[in-house]
C-alpha cells in the first residue's frame, strides 16, 4: 500500500463508538498535521521504539501528505498536558499519547479542542474526540511461557514488571499459564520495580530471580538489561516489546512483539477522510499487533511446531490463555472449567493466579 493515492487516503472508514464530527482533510494546500508524544527517548529497542517505527510506517503511507511532530521524554503528567495543548494549538489535527500516564492530560486537554482527533495507547477513557487502542499482551506472554514450559529444566520463571498495573500482572499470570500448559507443576517468581525504567533496579531484580532457581527470565521494562543478566549467567530469555535477541548471548527463547503499525495508519486514514471515531481497539496475534520474535534454534522442532499451532489458536479464538479452572494463590476459584475470564476481568485484573510466588506491590 506504499504507493496510495489521495483517493485511497480518502476512502477509509472505521468503526464506531460515537458520531464523527470531523470535516475530510484538503491535502491540496497543505499536509495533514500529527503530533506524537513519547514516554520516554526513543532507544535501539523496547516500548518507545515500537511506537516510533509505528510513525516512521505513517511517512512511508503518507509522504509528504503528513507533517509529524514527535516530542520525547514525556512522563510526568502536567508537561505533558501542556504539550498536549501546545501541539492542538499548533494545528495537529491527530494527536497520539503513548502511555498510561498520558491518560489524565488528554482527558483535561482533548474536551477544548473539541475538532482534534486525539488516540490514547494503554487508555481506558473515551470522550467525543479521544479514542484508545491497546494490544493483548497476555496473548503473547501465554505462547512464551509455553516455550519457557518446553525449555525450563528447573520449572520455575522469573517475571519483572514495570508497575503492578492490571496488564502487567494479566502478562505474568499468562506466562505462568502458558508454562504450566506444558508443564503442571510450573512457578513463576514476580518482583516489580515500581518504575518503567531503571536499568539499575531491573538487573538487581533479575540476579535476584537467578539465585532464587529461575532459569528463565522474561522481564516487561523498557530495557534489554533482563535478557542481557540472563544470557551472561546462561539463564534463558524472554524479550518484551522488541526482539531484543542480540542482547541475549543467544538465550533468548522469543520476544512478543508489538506493531503499532494499523493503529497509527488507520487513524490517520480516518482522520483525512473526515470518518474518524473514538474506538476502543484491542487487539493481539490475530490483527498482527502482537507478534512472536523467532523461536530459539535450541528450541526442538516439534516443540517450534506446537508453539506456531498456538500462536494459531489463540489467533482463532480455538483456544483462551484465561480459559477456566483458574485458581488465585490462595486456591480461590476465579474462573469456573468450561468459562473464559471475560474481557473486563482481563482489564482489571489484580490477583496472581495459583503458582506465582510474590506480591502485587
Amino acid at each position: 500500500m506504499l504507493g496510495m493515492d489521495r483517493r485511497q487516503v480518502l476512502k477509509y472508514t472505521g468503526a464506531t463508538l460515537g458520531v464523527s464530527v470531523f470535516s475530510k482533510v484538503s491535502f491540496a494546500n497543505e499536509p495533514l498535521k500529527i503530533g506524537v508524544i513519547y514516554v520516554d527517548t526513543q532507544a535501539e529497542i523496547g516500548w518507545t521504539k515500537q511506537h516510533s517505527l509505528a510513525v516512521e510506517a505513517l511517512k512511508a503511507q503518507f509522504g509528504d501528505m503528513v507533517a509529524i511532530t514527535v516530542i520525547d521524554n514525556i512522563f510526568m503528567p502536567q508537561d505533558a498536558e501542556r504539550v498536549f495543548r501546545e501541539l492542538a494549538s499548533a494545528g495537529n489535527k491527530l494527536i497520539f499519547g503513548t502511555s498510561f500516564s498520558h491518560g489524565t492530560p488528554m482527558q483535561k486537554v482533548a474536551p477544548r479542542f473539541p475538532k482534534v482527533a486525539f488516540e490514547h495507547c494503554s487508555g481506558i477513557v473515551h470522550l467525543a474526540n479521544l479514542g484508545t487502542f491497546e494490544a493483548r499482551y497476555y496473548e503473547g506472554t501465554f505462547v512464551a511461557g509455553a516455550a519457557a514450559g518446553y525449555m525450563s529444566k528447573a520449572g520455575r520463571i522469573g517475571f519483572i514488571g514495570g508497575f503492578p498495573i492490571p496488564d502487567v500482572v494479566g502478562m505474568a499470570n499468562a506466562l505462568l499459564l502458558g508454562a504450566q500448559s506444558v508443564n503442571a507443576n510450573a512457578t513463576c517468581n514476580a518482583i516489580f520495580l515500581n518504575s518503567w525504567f531503571d536499568p539499575g533496579k531491573e538487573k538487581e531484580a533479575a540476579k535476584t530471580l537467578l539465585s532464587q532457581g529461575c532459569d528463565v527470565i522474561c522481564s516487561t521494562t523498557g530495557t534489554a538489561t533482563g535478557v542481557q543478566v540472563a544470557g551472561d549467567s546462561g539463564a534463558w530469555s524472554i524479550g518484551y516489546a522488541s526482539d531484543m535477541a542480540k542482547f541475549s548471548s543467544g538465550k533468548q527463547l522469543t520476544s512478543f512483539v508489538f506493531d503499532w503499525t494499523s493503529d497509527y495508519v488507520g487513524a490517520a486514514r480516518a482522520v483525512a477522510a473526515g470518518t474518524w471515531k473514538p474506538e476502543a481497539r484491542w487487539d493481539g496475534l490475530a490483527a498482527g499487533v502482537v507478534k512472536m520474535a523467532p523461536y530459539n534454534e535450541s528450541i526442538p522442532a516439534d516443540a517450534k511446531a506446537k508453539l506456531k499451532q498456538l500462536e494459531a489458536d489463540i489467533g482463532t479464538g480455538k483456544m483462551h490463555p484465561y480459559a477456566g479452572e483458574l485458581k488465585d494463590q490462595d486456591g480461590k476459584i476465579k474462573v469456573a472449567a468450561g468459562s473464559v475470564l471475560a474481557d473486563d476481568g482481563i482489564r482489571s485484573m489484580n490477583w496472581f493466579v495459583k503458582g506465582m510466588i510474590g506480591k502485587l506491590s
